[in-house]
């Protein structure tokens, strides 16, 4: 098969191609000669990136609404086509099935799976499509084809929520491109727990994977105790911990849709009774229990990323700082408390500082001034969610346990 005529764009004379023959997955705009010619890029196409000196670099992705053009491959004799989407489809495939006996797990995780803003998590024979990129918008059909061919899914699904896309000049509606819909929230079993997972209606893709190391951590430590799960979306915390035999859980979130899929999850596993939610800001439960004299043996908070970009870095610490200092004082003696940030504009070593802040101030306000944090385990996502040695950004989960 021929090749096709790609278009051409040029790093500017003084930007070095050493980044990009390096592994660099992006190109920033002002690292372009930007013309006439480049201005009139269809967003999502295909482009052959060159050197100053006309050498070929790279196949990038190019959408003049974004900042960035992404790389595809370092081997610009390809064809960016279903066939090599497959190709990388099957290579992530192999890591998942060598990790997981049952097909549950983030197949694609963006750049470091080779597929620049996509995002492909799995539930048997489901696969959720978000493809946050316009190149991969722009390939959507191959790639779902591809997806349905490698790993034999009977159903996929396009998630179009989430900021990525509207920075992209992307829709927000979402489709069902192959297959029947899920007939009502997907069973997912993960650390012993059973999940409810609302593929359709669900935030994000349904399911956060990416928790699961942490789940299983905090499980380990809630054998026999009481649990309060802050943020709790469908449960994950609070699911894993009465799957380990804790003796109560209170899961605490905003969203009634969330909290009643946590509660089926408990039905499914046989410990509804032991299981209780409360629904509320989060903020506001943490000082109502605190003004209720209430003690948990682990308390977890999972909030969403305050912190989703470097202009709301210091509002976003705050916001964790006030999370630790609201949790610490509901931790029994001797008991535990893990925090946890998505964000990746808040780097562990500022999530760490603000955390500890946070335990300071609320421990000695609450006149226990002499209580002291044991760090003993620091935590991210799973390997389902690999992170690429040069993008931060894709190693985004941070997850810090401390006994008080």
């Amino acid at each position: 098969m021929t090749q096709p005529s790609y278009p051409v764009i040029r790093l500017k004379p003084k930007t070095s191609p050493q980044a990009v023959r390096r592994g660099a997955p992006w190109v920033y705009d002002n690292e372009l000669v930007t013309d006439r010619r480049t201005k009139a890029i269809a967003p999502g196409a295909i482009a052959l990136l060159q050197d100053a000196e006309r050498a070929s670099l790279a196949l990038v992705a190019v959408n003049p609404a974004s900042r960035i053009a992404r790389v595809l491959d370092l081997d610009t004799s390809q064809t960016i086509n279903r066939a090599w989407l497959a190709a990388r489809l099957r290579h992530a495939l192999g890591l998942r099935e060598r990790l997981f006996d049952a097909p549950f797990y983030r197949l694609i995780h963006a750049e470091a799976d080779g597929l620049p803003g996509v995002v492909i998590d799995r539930f048997g024979d489901t696969c959720v499509i978000q493809p946050n990129a316009a190149w991969a918008d722009a390939m959507l059909e191959d790639l779902a084809a591809a997806l349905t061919e490698v790993t034999g899914a009977s159903c996929i699904l396009k998630n179009a929520g989430g900021r990525a896309r509207a920075l992209e000049g992307l829709d927000d509606v979402g489709a069902v491109l192959s297959g029947a819909a899920p007939d009502g929230p997907v069973h997912v079993p993960m650390n012993g727990a059973i999940y409810l997972a609302d593929l359709m209606q669900g935030q994000k893709t349904g399911l956060f994977f990416d928790q699961r190391p942490n789940h299983a951590f905090a499980a380990r430590l809630s054998k026999g105790a009481s649990v309060l799960d802050v943020f709790s979306h469908v449960g994950g915390f609070s699911l894993a911990a009465l799957a380990q035999g804790a003796a109560s859980a209170l899961a605490v979130d905003g969203s009634e849709p969330a909290l009643a899929l946590a509660r089926g999850g408990a039905d499914a596993m046989g410990v509804a009774e032991r299981l209780q939610t409360r629904k509320g800001d989060a903020f506001d439960v943490l000082t109502q229990l605190g003004a209720e004299g209430a003690r948990f043996d682990v308390v977890i908070c999972d909030p969403p990323a305050f912190a989703p970009s470097k202009k709301a870095l210091e509002a976003g610490l705050r916001a964790y700082e006030r999370t630790a200092r609201l949790a610490a004082p509901l931790v029994a003696e001797g008991g535990y408390l893990a925090l946890c940030s998505c964000s990746h504009a808040a780097d562990m070593d500022a999530f760490r500082r603000a955390s500890l802040r946070g335990i300071g101030r609320g421990l000695h306000e609450t006149g226990a001034p002499g209580r002291r944090a044991q760090l003993i385990h620091t935590g991210g996502a799973g390997p389902d969610h690999p992170m690429h040695p040069q993008l931060a950004e894709s190693g985004y989960l941070k997850a810090l346990f401390f006994r008080l």
